[in-house]
This record gives C-alpha cells, sequence and structure tokens, in this order.
C-alpha cells in the first residue's frame, strides 16, 4: 500500500515539474494582458486631457499593453512604464497633452516603474499628491509640464527613485517667473537611491532643510540645482558637503546669487566631470591665486557670465597641471579684452572654447588640437585675426555679431596655407562686409554654411562652390546687396538639406538647379525679386517641408504646389496671386502652417480648409476675399493657434465652431463686414486668446463680460461698431493688462511673422514681430453708454487705451495716475464732465492725449510729462476748461463759469443748514410749549391725566360691548 502511494506521489511531482518547465518555455511566446483596471485607468487619463497631437490615438483597443507609449510586463501584464514626454517640432509647434490636472486614475497603476510626463501642459495645476503613492517609480520626469505651487512632500515616499526631473518652465527664468518652489526639503532624505536630480528653476529661497539636497543622497551622480535662488549660505552647506557628495559626476549651480572667491572645495569631489558655475559674480583680488588651483578633473566647465577679466587668467592665478585637462571651456560674457589669452593655448587637451561676447581684438594663435571654438561678439577687426586661414584642425568656427564688420579675403600669399581644411561648420552671421571670394570653395569639407545678415556685396556664381560637395545647409539670407547669379543649367555638387537664399537678389527667375536636390527640406527665398508664376516642376518636388517663397511677385493663380503630402509650412504672403484659393492646398493634410495675406484671392474660402486638422495657424488676411464664413469651412484642428481673416469682404455671422479653437492665442476678424452679437463663448471657450480684434465690423449688442475670462487678453479691439451698452467692469481684472507678462514672453508662444494693425497715438500703426509688445485696449467709435469703469484705472500695464467717440458721462476717474504704463490716452468726443484729474501728471509715459470735445470744466493740470502735451486741440471743445496750453487764462482767477458753479453749490449747502435749523426751532418751541407748561401748572397736568383716562376707560367699554355682541350673533345661528 505504501509503494502505492510513493508511485502517486511520484506522479504528481512529475506532472507539476514538466508543467512548470513547458511554462517557463513557453512563456517568452505568450503575450500578456493588461488588466482591467488599468485600461480603464489610462482610458480615464486619457480622458481628462487634450490630445492636440493624437499622441494617444493608439489607446483603443482592449489590450493596452499593446498601445503606444504604455509598456507592460511580459509575464504579469502589469502597466510599468508610461512614456508620455511632449515634444516640439522643427517649426516650433508643441506638440503635447493639454489638461487642468493629472488624472488620479494613474494611482491604480501600482506597479509603475517609469512615468514620464514632461514637456507636456497641465495648465499651473499642482503636482499630484497621488504620485507619493506610485512606491515602484525609480524614474519620474514632470520637467516642463506647467506645473505650478510647493512641491508635495509626498514625493519622499518613492523610496526606490533613482532619477527625479523636476525642472520647471524653460521660459520661466527669462521673465523671474518660477512656478514651483519647495517650502521644506526634508521629503529628499526619503531618496536615499538617488542618482539623477534635476530642480533647475525651481524657488528654494524660502525652503527650509535645503542642506539636505547635499547630504541625504550618497549615491547621487547628477546634480542641477540651476537657477533656484539660491546664495552663499548654500554654497557653505554644499562645502561642508562636499566629501558626501564624492559620487557626483555632473553639477550645475548656475544662475543662482553666488559671489565671492572661487570656491576651494570642490578638490573633494572626486568624480566631477562637468561643473557649471555660470554667472558666479567672482570678486578676486589681482593678487590670488587659488583661481582655478584647487580643481581636481573636470573635464567640461562654464564659466560663463562671472566677471572674469585677463589677470584672472594669468599664470599666478592658475595652476598649469590642472587646467591641462580641462576638454570643454566655456569663458562667454565676461570682461576679458585685448589680446588673446595665453594661457589658453597651453591647455592642450581643449577640444572646444567658447569666448563669445567679450572684447578680444588680436590674433587668435593656432591651437591644434582644438575642434570648437566660438569668437562671437569680440572686437575683431582682420579675418585673420579669428584664424580662419590658419586653423587647419578647426571643424567648429562661430564668429557670430562681430562689433566690426571684417572682409572675407583670400589667404594672405606670405602665409602658409593649410594643405586641407577640416572646417565643418563655419558661421560668419552679422560679422562680414564686401566681397565673397571664390576662396571659401577651398573649404571642401564644409557641410553648414552660414554667411547671412551681413554687408555682403558683389555676386556668387556657380565657382564659390564648385569644390563644396559634402555642404548640406547654405544660409546666404540678408544681404541686400548681394546677387545670387548662376546659369540656368547649373548642376551643384552638393545635394542641400535646408537652404535660405531670401532678401538677396536672384537672377534668371526661379532657380532651376533646385530639381537636383533631392534631400531638400528646408527652402526660403523670400525677398528675393522672383517675379512670374510657379514653375511646373516644383509639383515634383516630394521632399520639401518648409516652403517660404513670400515677399516676391510670384503672380497668377496658385497651381503647380509642391507634392501634397510633404509640406508643414506653407508661406506664399506679399505676393501677387489672384483668382480662387485652390482646393489642392486640402491635400496638404500635414500642413501646420498657411500664410497667404496680402494677395489678391476672390472669392470664397474653400470648404474643404476645414477638413485640415494639423493647422497651428491660418493667414488669409488682406485679400478680397468675401461670402459668409460656414461651419464647414473652420478648421478642425485642435492645435490652431493663430486666425487671421481680417482686411476681406466677409459678412454674416460668426459661426458657433469657431469656439472649438481652445488653443486659439490670435483671433484677429477686423475690417469686414461681419454682424450681429459677440458671442459670449469667445469668453468661455476662447480662455487663452491674447489678440482678439474685431474692428470695423458692423457686431451691435453689448461688450459680453465673458471677455473678462480672457486672462492672456493683451490687445483687445473692438473699435468701429455699433455696440451700446456700458463699459464691464470686470475689463479691469485682465490679468495681462495689469501685470505686463504676455503669454507669448514665459509660454513660449510665438508667430513666425504677423502683420497687426493698432491706433495708437492717433494714428494707424502696423506691428510685425514687436506685436507680443503691444498691450492695448481700444473700444472707440461705439455707442457705449455710462460712466468710465473706476476698475479700468487698476490696468497698470495698459500702454493704450480708447474711449473717444462714444457716449461716456460722469467724470474722468480720479485715479487714473494709477495707469503708470499709459503711452496713448483717447477719451475725446463724449460727455465728460467735471475736472480733469490732477493725478494724470503723474503718467510719466504719456506721449499722446486727447481728450476734446466733451464737457470738462476747471483747470488743466500741468506736471512734467505734460508739459510736453502742448498742443491746444488736445483740449479744444472744452468751453469749460483753462489754462496752458489753452489761450484762456485762468491764473489770476478761476474760470468764471466754474466760480459761479461752486458758488451756486455754496449757496445750496448753505441753504440746506438754515432748512434744518429752521425744523429744529420749531420743533423745540412746540416740544417745550407744551411740556414746559405741564411741568410747572400742576392743575393743568391733572386735567390732561383724567381727561385721557376718561377715553381710554370709553374706548375700553365700546370694545368690549362689540366683542359681546359679536359672541351672541354666532351663538344664535
Amino acid at each position: 500500500m505504501a509503494n502505492h502511494w510513493s508511485l502517486l506521489i511520484l506522479l504528481v511531482l512529475s506532472i507539476y515539474f514538466v508543467a512548470n518547465i513547458h511554462t517557463c518555455l513557453c512563456a517568452p511566446n505568450i503575450t500578456a494582458v493588461c488588466s482591467k483596471q488599468e485600461r480603464l485607468a489610462l482610458l480615464k487619463f486619457k480622458h481628462s486631457v487634450n490630445d492636440v497631437a493624437d499622441m494617444l490615438s493608439s489607446w483603443v483597443s482592449n489590450d493596452c499593453c499593446q498601445w503606444e507609449r504604455v509598456h507592460c510586463d511580459k509575464v504579469t501584464g502589469k502597466v510599468e512604464s508610461l512614456h508620455l514626454r511632449g515634444s516640439e517640432d522643427i517649426y516650433g509647434v508643441q506638440e503635447c497633452l493639454v489638461g487642468n490636472e493629472v488624472s488620479s486614475s494613474l494611482r491604480h497603476l501600482r506597479n509603475l516603474k517609469l512615468l514620464d510626463l514632461s514637456a507636456n501642459d497641465f495648465r499651473r495645476s499642482r503636482i499630484p499628491e497621488f504620485i507619493g503613492s506610485l512606491k515602484q517609480l525609480s524614474y519620474l520626469n514632470l520637467s516642463y509640464a506647467n506645473f505650478f505651487g510647493v512641491i508635495p512632500p509626498h514625493i519622499g515616499n518613492l523610496s526606490n527613485l533613482k532619477v527625479l526631473d523636476l525642472r520647471s518652465s524653460k521660459y520661466s527664468y527669462t521673465y523671474n517667473y518660477n512656478t514651483l518652489m519647495s517650502d521644506d526639503m526634508s521629503w529628499i532624505s526619503g531618496l536615499s537611491l538617488l542618482e539623477y536630480l534635476d530642480l533647475s528653476n525651481v524657488d528654494l529661497s524660502k525652503a527650509q532643510n535645503r542642506d539636505m539636497v547635499f547630504y541625504m543622497m550618497p549615491s547621487l551622480e547628477m546634480l542641477s540645482l540651476s537657477r533656484c535662488n539660491l546664495t552663499n549660505a548654500d554654497l557653505g552647506t554644499l562645502s561642508n558637503s562636499s566629501t558626501t557628495l564624492a559620487n557626483i559626476k555632473n553639477l550645475d549651480l548656475s544662475d543662482n546669487h553666488f559671489k565671492g572667491q572661487f570656491p576651494g572645495f570642490f578638490q573633494n569631489m572626486t568624480s566631477l566631470e562637468f561643473l557649471d558655475l555660470s554667472d558666479f559674480k567672482f570678486s578676486l583680488s589681482r593678487n590670488s591665486t587659488n583661481f582655478l588651483s584647487t580643481i581636481h578633473y573636470f573635464p567640461k566647465m562654464l564659466l560663463s557670465s562671472c566677471g572674469l577679466h585677463n589677470m584672472h587668467l594669468s599664470p599666478n592665478h592658475l595652476n598649469f597641471t590642472t587646467i591641462s585637462i580641462i576638454q570643454h571651456l566655456d569663458l562667454s560674457r565676461n570682461l576679458i579684452e585685448g589680446r588673446f589669452p595665453s594661457v589658453l593655448i597651453n591647455m592642450s587637451s581643449l577640444l572646444s572654447l567658447d569666448l563669445s561676447s567679450n572684447m578680444l581684438n588680436s590674433s587668435v594663435p593656432i591651437m591644434p588640437n582644438l575642434l570648437r571654438l566660438d569668437l562671437s561678439k569680440n572686437n575683431f577687426t582682420h579675418i585673420e585675426d579669428v584664424g580662419i586661414w590658419r586653423q587647419c584642425h578647426l571643424k567648429e568656427l562661430t564668429v557670430w555679431a562681430n562689433l566690426f564688420k571684417i572682409e572675407l579675403s583670400d589667404p594672405p600669399k606670405n602665409v602658409s596655407e593649410c594643405s586641407q581644411y577640416a572646417f565643418e561648420m563655419l558661421d560668419l552671421q552679422k560679422s562680414l562686409k564686401g566681397v565673397i571670394t571664390e576662396s571659401i570653395g577651398q573649404l571642401t569639407k564644409l557641410r553648414y554654411l552660414d554667411i547671412s545678415k551681413n554687408s555682403l556685396e558683389g555676386v556668387i556664381t556657380e565657382a564659390h562652390f564648385a569644390k563644396l560637395s559634402m555642404l548640406k545647409e547654405l544660409y546666404i539670407a540678408s544681404n541686400s546687396k548681394l546677387t545670387f547669379n548662376v546659369s540656368r543649367e547649373w548642376k551643384p555638387p552638393f545635394q542641400l538639406i535646408r537652404v535660405d537664399l531670401s532678401s538677396i537678389k536672384i537672377i534668371n527667375g526661379f532657380p532651376q538647379w533646385l530639381p537636383t536636390q533631392k534631400k531638400l527640406q528646408f527652402l526660403r527665398l523670400s525677398n528675393a525679386s522672383i517675379t512670374g508664376p510657379f514653375p511646373t516642376w516644383l509639383r515634383k518636388m516630394r521632399v520639401v517641408e518648409f516652403f517660404d517663397l513670400s515677399h516676391n511677385k510670384l503672380s497668377g493663380p496658385l497651381t503647380n504646389l509642391p507634392n501634397e503630402g510633404s509640406v508643414y509650412v506653407l508661406l506664399l504672403q506679399d505676393n501677387l496671386f489672384n483668382e480662387l484659393i485652390p482646393i489642392s492646398l486640402c491635400r496638404m493634410t500635414g500642413l501646420q502652417f498657411l500664410d497667404l495675406s496680402r494677395n489678391r484671392f476672390t472669392g470664397r474660402i474653400p470648404e474643404c480648409l476645414g477638413n485640415m486638422r494639423n493647422l497651428v495657424a491660418m493667414q488669409l488676411s488682406s485679400n478680397q476675399l468675401s461670402g459668409v464664413i460656414t461651419s464647414s469651412m473652420v478648421p478642425q484642428s485642435s492645435m490652431l493657434r493663430w486666425l487671421t481673416l481680417n482686411d476681406n469682404h466677409f459678412t454674416g455671422k460668426l459661426p458657433r465652431e469657431l469656439g472649438n479653437l481652445q488653443e486659439l492665442v490670435m483671433l484677429d476678424l477686423g475690417d469686414n463686414g461681419f454682424s450681429g452679437n459677440i458671442p459670449e463663448w469667445i469668453g468661455e471657450n476662447l480662455t487663452k486668446l491674447a489678440v482678439f480684434r474685431l474692428h470695423k465690423n458692423n457686431f451691435t449688442g453689448s461688450i459680453p463680460r465673458s471677455l473678462c475670462n480672457n486672462s492672456y487678453l493683451q490687445i483687445l479691439d473692438v473699435a468701429h461698431n455699433d455696440l451700446t451698452g456700458p463699459i464691464p467692469h470686470c475689463l479691469g481684472k485682465l490679468n495681462i493688462m495689469i501685470t505686463g507678462i504676455s503669454i507669448f514672453e514665459y509660454s513660449g508662444y510665438s508667430a513666425y511673422e504677423e502683420n497687426l494693425t493698432q491706433v495708437m497715438k492717433g494714428v494707424s500703426l502696423k506691428y510685425t514681430t514687436t506685436f507680443i509688445y503691444v498691450i492695448n485696449m481700444d473700444l472707440s467709435s461705439n455707442n457705449l453708454v455710462g460712466e468710465i469703469p473706476v476698475e479700468l484705472m487698476s490696468l497698470s500695464a495698459l500702454l493704450g487705451l480708447n474711449l473717444s467717440n462714444n457716449l461716456l458721462n460722469g467724470g474722468i476717474p480720479d485715479n487714473i495716475g494709477n495707469m503708470k504704463a499709459l503711452n496713448s490716452l483717447d477719451f475725446s468726443v463724449n460727455q465728460l464732465t467735471g475736472p480733469i484729474p490732477p493725478s494724470i501728471a503723474a503718467l510719466n509715459f504719456l506721449s499722446y492725449l486727447n481728450l476734446s470735445h466733451n464737457n470738462l470744466s476747471g483747470r488743466i493740470p500741468t506736471g512734467s510729462q505734460l508739459q510736453t502735451l502742448t498742443d491746444p486741440s488736445i483740449y479744444v471743445g472744452n468751453k469749460d476748461l483753462c489754462g496752458a496750453p489753452l489761450p484762456k487764462n485762468c491764473s489770476n482767477n478761476e474760470d468764471q463759469t466754474t466760480m459761479h458753479k461752486n458758488s451756486k453749490a455754496a449757496n445750496h449747502k448753505s441753504n440746506k443748514v438754515w432748512f434744518y435749523m429752521d425744523i429744529m426751532c420749531g420743533f423745540a418751541a412746540g416740544f417745550w410749549g407744551v411740556i414746559g407748561v405741564l411741568l410747572f401748572k400742576k392743575h393743568w397736568r391733572h386735567k390732561l391725566f383724567m381727561f385721557a383716562e376718561e377715553i381710554v376707560d370709553k374706548i375700553y367699554v365700546a370694545v368690549v360691548l362689540r366683542i359681546d355682541k359679536m359672541k351672541r350673533g354666532r351663538e344664535s345661528t
């Protein structure tokens, strides 16, 4: 019996063993499926964001492990990684997720080891606390995601974390706009395994226990505390903890508030390979001997903007043994002047050197091992000074924006030329003058050549490029006296990827050599004197992504466009194209930027343009387009930011579908024939609008209060319509008009080109790239009524305010002097009354003022800035005003009319006083006439009380009898 049991147990164990072997062998071929809970969690996250770039378009199937950007464990099917990093394409378009917060559904991903939400836009929401519950995380990247507020200490619960990146907005430092901060850094003590920590641009100035950043992470290899508002006290803490940071390889302390002598504690950081101390304000004495003498091994050192000068780089201040090992050195934006520092010649390991933004003017010596050299923004006077013909081994040379224009001459005859040049990149922007000689062709290894924005003249021919067979990028733009003249049969030796020949003169019309460039991606030929229609061969070019032929004299119908699918940017503004906008544009499904403005197009907008789902900008202004904008014409693009249809002949009401364009930053519909009310959804849905222009249309009704929701609004122009009603008081709360911090500045939004017209200083001004600095409100030439809201005086960043040609009454608000930035003020042709407030003299930047044709009175205020406004027409049409610059003098006696009004007011006040005194006297006489008699005449007092008692008794008896009679009546019934 025992043998049977033994055999049975052996059989069961064998089956179990074989099953396990089969499972292990076959596991790699089994595809795990994610759980329903995790799938729903991811879908909730997807629905909580606006996926403008279709990053999550694959999140539709039942198995979330098959979705893009999601990675699961192959055996368990648990979600382990979420790669949701946004991006920015080569045209500056941000491809990212947009949401009001990070959905809490992600807390269900308990096995998550990697979470990357960087480069997205969570609209200044807080970093969610639930992230601290994802205990398996080893990688967390929340950088550049537009988070705001205090870093939650719950992150300290992530004990397995090795990488933490909380870099704040890359635009915020430029405008002193830290978005993340910490009030206590003690949470960092829970991250003992951390190897990579980046807190760049996180405000740590008020954080307690921030010394723990240096003490509590022995495994740390990379630490960035750039732009964290640290001070010398933090530098002392770092000095005391330098031995605990022995493993650190990369240390970035740039752009803080450090000053003093060069710290010596770095010698304890024996693993350090990269050190950035840019903007460290060194205060070294000329006898100091410790500068750079204590470093151990820094292959890469950045000392930009440190106030260094020549003496700091003298042999007395340097340790040649240590500096000779530096490979990459940045000394840009210092005070190094005159001769090239000789000490740099002895740095035999130096591969890359940046001396830009100094004051060097002498010859650069030969440095045989140097590969990259930046000498931009210095004071060189000869091309020989930068060593272009002597640096035989140099691969990259940048001499951008030199103070003096220098000639790119041939190599000197008495100098032995290099047998072969190693140059691959040559950037000489804003530094050259004269003629480009054919010797440029000797740089046979050139891949990148930029000689744009110079004062070059003469002719460039085929001979200049004869030997440049490796050239990939060519930039010759913005040389107005330069002519590009090659034969129509020329076949270049190179295959360009990018070419910019804008703002030079191109001979022989459209360049006929372009079809030979099979890899061309970027083509800019704007302002190049090109005429005629597009050549037929243009539509066969299949690679061009960026296509700019603006500011020429191209004419005829828009035909022969390049291959539809490849074009992302099409810029044809300022030409002579006519007839209809072709429907072939609609086949450019990837198009992001379309600019056909300032041409002669006629007819209606093709309805198929509404199917363009990737458009970021559509500019059709200043044509002869007409008709009603239908819903199907509105682009169905969730990324559309610029829509300009101004200066055409459009009519009708605005389609409701415009309200779906929630990313719109600019909406310019001015100078058309649109009608109806301004829709409420403009303010309710288009909350990112910075420019809203309806100038010169036929809109009626009132200004919608919903516009007050547009906190980014910096240009509001609804002038020359038929608007009625009062000015909404809430317009005084428009944030940008108070702070002056434009969305174009801190968010990175930018436009490649814009033509915006605004009435400022009484005239129409055209703004191009500078419109981002304009903050203006124009409500003029309507039928607005009521008083000027005192709340508008809070708009302290407003540059222009125009309320002229309305029906406004009341006085000018007394606190108008609070509008400190005001440059242009126009309240003319209204019904304003009262004096001009004296505070108007506090407007120190006011250069244009018009208060004419009102009913203002009194003396005109004086002040330093008002004294410059001497044109009497500023105040004409106000018959009760006096004082300079009007001829009516009120220096001896106040204006008679004003005095008469004041006298009447005084008399009125006096009459009131006498009226109340009469009443009081009458009351006193009547009261004491009765009461006094009763007090002194006892007999009278007794008679009065007896009379009163009899009257009360009679009333009481009458009431009782009446009630009794009513009771008997009810009982009888």
